[in-house]
């Protein structure tokens, strides 16, 4: 085994390493995943997590058990992996219809893995991520709440298994995000972390699904109500939720002071198998950074924008592009292109070794046969930095669309100066820098397209296609602008080419959205509607009750359960008027939307409550807001301006301190409180305990 499998993790066995199988969309092949098993082995990773949502009998239909004809080619796999030193880790995912209290569906369950244990397998995993978290009626009468039914069926099937030295648990809320109110006050996390049996493991993504950073504090957040450490299913290189977008950048965002707090690290990379070559080299750099105790074996001589002394993505990525050139030059299929590729410097013989003795030689008057240059590292930087990562482009692709957005904002000025002015200078040069990258990506799809290795080109053409297609554009528009060229037909019509626009049905939509291009890497800003807040009057009173009404509705159609009684009702229901200068409204071209009301003095409101708060937490806390907007306000900055006014006028008032009570069913406001920062979730005695009490110190 390697270095990094073997290396202890806080004494409770190996770190886990390697890649899981648990995207939407086609499985990889049998042949592709023992492709996988060999490079696992060669880069020092050990683990690989079977978990296909789109195989049926992995999910869908996982009652079934396995044919002759499947039991067949599991076996080879699990065999395959044993003989590269891989951990194969069979996963099932039974949460989308499984009725947790009846005995035959335990039983079918232990069935199905029964049977894969008699493959040979002797790792498992139960997943339940991606489903609603809501019980059936017998379910229930039999649990006290869905973590309680997940933990208990979870440490039946460990200990039917006998204790597995290996078993991993997916919950329901597997990120930050997911958690209600936070991670810490989470009573899912909780139930899980305390009910859980010690030996099963955790699987978490970070602070969200796809998580830009992990960072140290977070994990500890976790690990801490989870009562071990997790191992990360990251999804930094995951490409299902957008097929429009490929990952080729590195591993990074994770410092390796996450190491000895995690019990491993798995990715769930793209869809597309061979492009996966970059984010599972890096990982395994990643994870043997500190394997040794001290730096990898990359250079770490001035080392980049992370600033961690053991890893640098930039140098893990020329690595992982250095070895990934010679798999693109590796032939991959018999019968496969020619390799007529131009020869530099040497007096090798070309790779052809096809070539009849009849084979064709032009005259002398004749165009010359065509060759292909051969691909080269540059040719891969470049195409990494088009597919980076999913909160950043590289660096080619953040200078194409600044230079493109200044060559725009620019033109008329630079068109409209009489004579030659630096402006116009200016203008040119980047025009020229602009053209001449376009140039690199249109060579690097040209070298890309004949490279002998059709396996990656196929995975990888509708991507460098589009790409093309998209450069290829913005290349004519901007020689437009310079008087360079004619007008292009596809860019200057009402009619245009099919090729010539992109995104479909779905961009379309997209278009048509107030806060269309609010989450583009490159920043513009967001075309959205025009909002007014204006103060509250006493006229607003039934508008407060008619938004106050559809909210709670809304909530009540997501919850079987009885809204709970809020202090803040009678102040939403318009019964309580705001204290004076707190009371705001926001409308539309529609009409009201939203509204942010307070009371700075909260203790005669909590007073007609039955439950009321404590005194202590009055003292500490005495104001009281509610703020409520209708979905169709898309765009936050109105409710944060609203919440930013009513704070300040709070704080005039001498109070000390602001709440909100919230009803667990309200998760949008929930969601919206904790990015705020003033606000954090706290524990107040005298509240039923479907209440959640958000509050900010003034």
């Amino acid at each position: 085994m390697s270095e990094a499998g073997s290396r202890p993790q806080s004494g409770t066995g190996r770190f886990i390493s390697g890649v899981v199988e648990g995207f939407y969309g086609r499985p990889w092949t049998m042949e592709q995943r023992t492709e996988l098993f060999q490079r696992e082995q060669k880069w020092g990773l050990n683990t690989y997590l079977y978990a296909p949502k789109d195989d049926y009998k992995h999910r869908m239909y996982w009652r079934d058990l396995y044919s002759a004809e499947e039991a067949e080619q599991l076996m080879a796999l699990i065999s395959a992996a044993k003989q590269h030193e891989v951990e194969f880790i069979y996963a099932i995912s039974p949460g989308l219809d499984i009725t947790f209290s009846n005995p035959k569906e335990v039983a079918a369950l232990k069935r199905k893995l029964d049977q894969v244990k008699g493959f040979g397998c002797s790792s498992f995993s139960l997943l339940f991520d991606d489903i609603e978290p809501e019980m059936c009626p017998a379910d229930r009468q039999a649990f006290s709440s869905f973590a309680h039914a997940q933990v208990a069926i979870t440490n039946e099937v460990y200990r039917h298994l006998g204790e597995p030295e290996s078993f991993l648990f997916c919950p329901t809320d597997y990120c930050g995000l997911f958690c209600t109110p936070s991670v810490s006050q989470s009573s899912y996390l909780h139930t899980v972390g305390e009910k859980l049996l010690p030996g099963i493991d955790i699987l978490w993504t970070g602070p969200k699904v796809v998580s830009h950073r992990i960072s140290v504090e977070s994990i500890e957040e976790v690990s801490a109500v989870l009562r071990r450490p997790p191992v990360i299913w990251d999804n930094i290189h995951a490409n299902d939720y957008d097929p429009q977008r490929l990952f080729l950048g590195p591993y990074k965002d994770r410092p390796t002071d996450l190491i000895p707090k995690l019990r491993g690290v798995l990715t769930n990379p793209n869809c597309e198998f061979y492009p996966n070559f970059v984010a599972i080299h890096t990982l395994a750099t990643w994870c043997k950074a500190t394997a040794d105790g001290g730096p990898s074996d990359v250079d770490m001589a001035g080392c980049d924008e992370e600033q961690d002394p053991c890893y640098s993505p930039q140098k893990a990525l020329t690595l992982a592009l250095t070895d990934w050139l010679q798999e693109f030059m590796t032939t991959d299929q018999p019968g496969g292109p020619p390799s007529r590729l131009k020869k530099e410097s040497s007096d090798e013989e070309p790779m052809q070794t096809d070539v009849l003795e009849g084979a064709h030689v032009p005259g002398p008057d004749e165009n010359p046969l065509y060759t292909a240059e051969p691909l080269t590292l540059d040719d891969l930087r470049l195409l990494s930095d088009l597919f980076y990562l999913p909160y950043e482009h590289g660096a080619t692709a953040r200078t194409m669309l600044q230079d493109l957005d200044w060559l725009r904002t620019h033109s008329h000025a630079a068109a409209a100066a009489a004579e030659e002015t630096d402006l116009t200078s200016e203008w040119c040069q980047r025009a020229q820098q602009f053209d001449d990258t376009c140039g690199a990506v249109v060579q690097m799809f040209n070298r890309l397209s004949n490279a002998p290795n059709r396996s990656i080109l196929y995975d990888l053409y509708n991507y460098i296609c589009d790409i093309k297609s998209g450069v290829g554009l913005a290349r004519a528009y901007v020689k437009t602008l310079g008087g360079r060229g004619r007008p292009s037909a596809h860019l200057m019509t009402d009619d245009p080419e099919p090729w010539g626009f992109r995104g479909g049905l779905s961009g379309e939509f997209q278009r048509m959205l107030p806060g269309h291009g609010s989450r583009d890497l490159f920043r513009h800003p967001p075309s959205t509607a025009v909002y007014s807040i204006r103060p509250y009057c006493p006229e607003d009173k039934m508008e407060l009750q008619r938004i106050s009404r559809e909210m709670r509705r809304d909530g009540e159609d997501r919850s079987s359960a009885a809204q709970p009684l809020l202090i803040s009702d009678s102040l939403s229901a318009g019964e309580t008027p705001p204290s004076p200068q707190c009371g705001l409204i926001l409308e539309d071209e529609i009409g009201v939307c939203g509204y942010a009301v307070a009371l700075t003095d909260a203790k005669p409101a909590a007073a007609k409550i039955q439950s009321a708060v404590g005194q202590a937490f009055l003292e500490e806390f005495p104001s009281l807001l509610s703020v409520q907007v209708l979905p169709r306000v898309a765009d936050p900055a109105p409710a944060k301006r609203m919440i930013g006014q009513l704070l300040s006028s709070i704080r005039s008032s001498g109070s000390r301190g602001a709440f909100c009570d919230l009803r667990p069913s309200d998760r949008r406001m929930l969601h919206f409180y904790s990015t705020l920062d003033s606000f954090k979730a706290v524990q107040v005695d005298g509240l039923p305990g479907d209440v959640l009490i958000m509050a900010a110190s003034l």
